[in-house]
């Protein structure tokens, strides 16, 4: 690989997002646990999870996101940019630290969308494993979507149908299941927050007919399965929770009347004006619209009148 800034430059500070109710402890693993650390490397976060697994229950201790738009410009160019590089880069310096300080004794990490798809993701992954020791595996999509199943579902005594629905930066994954089985249906679309914005939110904020053209776009990719109940993982899903004035997301039910709502409040606002929304992370802005909108479509289309949020996700899949 070519010299590159993300070789030489020093970590600059980064903004967090830390998950709700997670208790950040430094202490030695209780007899018959076993410490483990995720790394999701996704389209626009970089996320971590720490924590202790002991007869297939999960304690987390600390886990944390940064948003790094890796995805930035791969649906145009097929590459990832310098920039992007470098901010992931960054964030994995912080975690790498923080996973040696809780003495993981397994690091796994996972790369999604923008690294299966960029031409130079391969060297990007050499470059972390020779920086950090941090060995990314490209995963499918068809493996992205039965982990955060997994994940989402591992912890809950419920026989009803359900269908996962995970948004992402570069690509949506939607998987219908009963807790505790194998999932029955599941696919991965390449439709996401970063994604789509690129392509049909041109204009700030969007004008009436990118938004018409994004929901026909939408409605088209979703799947036309049926399930008894919906949960949402991932950034859109929580930020939505957040906005609405969620004290705690995981488990927060958002009513499909509530998700065009909010949606159509942040559609109206410019990008600058969306980063001091309460509830909502600055760095979310710019995309959060493409997110909503995708979510919203996603409960109409399952014939759903609400969605669970769940913080249980692709992390937790992986940890297990």
């Amino acid at each position: 690989m070519s010299p590159t800034s993300y070789l030489t430059a020093p970590p600059r500070d980064a903004t967090y997002e830390i998950s709700e109710g997670v208790r950040k402890r430094q202490r030695s693993v209780r007899c018959g646990a076993v410490s483990v650390a995720v790394i999701d490397i996704g389209t626009n976060t970089t996320r971590l999870l720490v924590a202790e697994i002991e007869a297939g229950k999960i304690v987390e201790l600390e886990r944390r996101t940064t948003i790094t738009s890796l995805g930035q410009g791969v649906d145009a160019t097929g590459r990832l940019a310098q920039e992007a590089m470098d901010r992931v880069a960054d964030a994995i310096a912080v975690y790498r630290e923080v996973i040696d300080r809780l003495g993981a004794e397994r690091v796994v990490a996972l790369a999604t969308s923008a690294m299966r798809e960029s031409e130079n993701g391969p060297e990007f992954r050499d470059f972390l494993k020779a920086r950090f020791g941090i060995d990314a595996r490209t995963i499918s999509g068809d493996e992205e979507a039965r982990l955060t199943f997994l994940g989402a579902t591992s912890e809950r005594n419920d026989e009803r149908e359900s269908v996962v629905i995970d948004i992402g930066g570069g690509s949506t994954e939607y998987v219908v299941g009963v807790p505790g089985h194998d999932p029955e249906f599941h696919v991965s679309t390449q439709m996401g927050s970063v994604r789509h914005t690129e392509r049909f939110l041109l204009s700030d904020p969007p004008r009436h007919e990118e938004l018409e053209r994004l929901t026909a776009a939408v409605r088209e990719t979703v799947p036309d399965v049926s399930a008894a109940q919906g949960l949402a993982v991932a950034g859109t899903a929580t930020s939505l929770a957040a906005i609405d004035g969620a004290a705690e997301v995981h488990g927060y039910r958002l009513p499909l009347a509530t998700c065009e709502r909010i949606g159509a409040m942040l559609a109206a606002q410019p990008v600058e004006e969306r980063r001091h929304v309460r509830g909502l992370h600055p760095d979310r802005a710019p995309t959060i619209v493409a997110g909503a909108v995708i979510l919203t479509e996603s409960i109409r289309s399952f014939g759903l009148r609400e969605i669970e949020v769940s913080a249980r996700d692709i992390l937790h899949g992986a940890a297990l």
